[in-house]
């Protein structure tokens, strides 16, 4: 068997199994004439919290069961084929995500059935093709859309028997998920041009970087000598006249104080 091949083949084996699970608990359910509904979420009821682990394992009827085992094997075979080393983890949140919302903004009525994780993982995989913008992981966005597209219409409060919060959350659940987990799984190869790209943008940024960083040190060191440097003032002129042959008046000295200021020529 070629590699390929095993490696589909083995990413339905866990849907299988789950499914396989569900059918056996609605098997005993009609075998023994007992219901189950009680083990659904019930919104806000801490008697019924423990639902949020239990309610996708709870079906009404056969009919029920059967709608949400189809697209249950064919979407965890693709989150399992696709999304491999992460799928694990990603079913657990979108379980636990989803049933603890709808057990805070549910209407007060016992919810059960897979269908939230099936709009969980169809939303997981829908929008996880959009963020990494990536032809391969885009074409099965586009196959979820052309198989699942339809179920938009379930979020909506048009149908009272239906949970649509059910729907409604594990989508949104499966929305976060997909843009926590973006830089995890599958990513879009680079080409040698790219990286050649961002390293001709690295050398250019460096080089605008180092000279804004001599033009900073320029200019500090600028600064620093006018701030050493002395003040420069303009030079005093002094200009002196003198007479020829000049006739000095000097005081006697027997010149009375008031009489001083008449000596002085100005």
């Amino acid at each position: 068997m070629k590699p390929e091949v095993k490696n589909i083949i083995s990413s339905f084996i866990p849907g299988t199994i789950f499914i396989g699970l569900l059918s056996l608990i609605k098997y005993y359910e009609v075998s023994q004439q007992v219901s189950f509904s009680t083990y659904g979420v019930f919104p806000r009821s801490f008697d019924a919290i423990t639902g949020i682990l239990t309610f996708p394992l709870i079906h009404k009827d056969y009919d029920h069961l059967f709608s949400n085992a189809v697209p249950l094997f064919v979407l965890m075979g693709m989150l399992n084929y696709f999304y491999k080393d992460m799928a694990g983890k990603v079913f657990f949140f979108l379980w636990l995500i989803g049933g603890a919302w709808l057990w805070i903004g549910g209407r007060p009525s016992f919810h059960i059935g897979a269908s939230g994780l099936v709009y969980g993982l169809a939303s997981f995989i829908f929008f996880s093709g959009i963020w990494r913008k990536w032809r391969s992981m885009l074409a099965v966005s586009m196959i979820i859309v052309f198989l699942y597209g339809s179920m938009i219409w379930g979020i909506f409060p048009w149908f009272k028997e239906t949970s649509w919060e059910g729907h409604l959350f594990g989508g949104l659940a499966g929305l976060l998920l997909s843009w926590l987990y973006r830089k995890e799984g599958p990513q879009r190869p680079k080409f040698a041009w790219e990286d050649e790209i961002e390293e001709f943008e690295d050398l250019k940024m460096d080089e605008f970087e180092n000279e804004q960083t001599v033009d900073v040190e320029v200019a500090k060191l600028r600064d620093e000598m006018d701030d050493d440097s002395p003040k420069k003032t303009p030079p005093q002129i002094l200009y002196t006249y003198v007479e020829k042959n000049p006739k000095l008046n000097l005081p006697s000295p027997e010149l009375r104080q008031d009489d001083s200021d008449k000596n002085i020529l100005h």
